[in-house]
């Protein structure tokens, strides 16, 4: 199915659905989003490359369209399954803030909740069993991110670290894509007990004689 097909479906009115209301609270002023003229806008768009006689052009914003769809309606999906199957008295709000591909879409749109060091922190806890690590330093002002990877009991070797390290990136960079870099501290090697110095015993008067 083509980019135009997917949004001329998406956009086309529902049969016997009830149409929703315009949201009350909105002022006057600003364009409440409408699902038929947003997908007619698309269309025309699309004609326009069409007609430029640019068919890669053409064919890269179709896929545009396409990826972005897709992207967005599995997070429709996620969010509907997550909602679904939500239990506890919080309801979803938990495991929607938990979950990666929500999350996203809710940074991405300035709707997420919560401050980005709570969320660098959710981003630690999704793989802090596979791959521990802590906070050194985050500066907000510069988006730089400082971090320690904790000893996992793991066998050291430098193609695991560097797999752990990537999987902790990964994770902050969906949780926090407002950190702009990150930087890794080597784990502190465990302070050692201090050593006594025992020596022999000094003579006593009986041994002295």
């Amino acid at each position: 199915m083509s980019a135009r097909a997917t949004t001329a479906e998406a956009a086309a009115p529902r049969t016997g659905a009830p149409e929703a209301a315009a949201p009350s609270a909105a002022p006057a002023s600003v364009a409440v989003p409408n699902a038929e003229a947003t997908g007619r806008r698309v269309e025309e768009v699309l004609d326009r490359l069409a007609q430029r006689d640019d068919r890669e052009a053409s064919a890269a914003a179709e896929e545009l369209v396409r990826v972005l769809m897709d992207f967005y309606g599995a997070g429709l999906a996620r969010i509907m399954h997550l909602m679904g199957s939500a239990t506890g008295d919080d309801g979803p709000r938990p495991a929607l803030l938990r979950d990666e591909l929500v999350t996203s879409l809710l940074v991405l749109h300035d709707l997420h909740p919560e401050d980005t060091a709570t969320r660098i922190g959710r981003a630690l806890d999704s793989v802090r069993r596979q791959h521990p690590a802590e906070i050194v330093e985050f500066d907000a002002d510069t988006g730089t991110l400082r971090l320690r990877a904790a000893d996992s009991g793991g066998c050291g070797c430098p193609s695991t670290s560097q797999q752990a390290q990537q999987a902790v990136e990964a994770a902050v960079s969906c949780f926090a894509p407002e950190v702009t870099s990150m930087g890794w501290e080597a784990a502190g090697e465990r302070a050692e007990p201090a050593l006594l110095q025992i020596s022999r015993r000094p003579p006593t008067a009986a041994t002295a004689s």
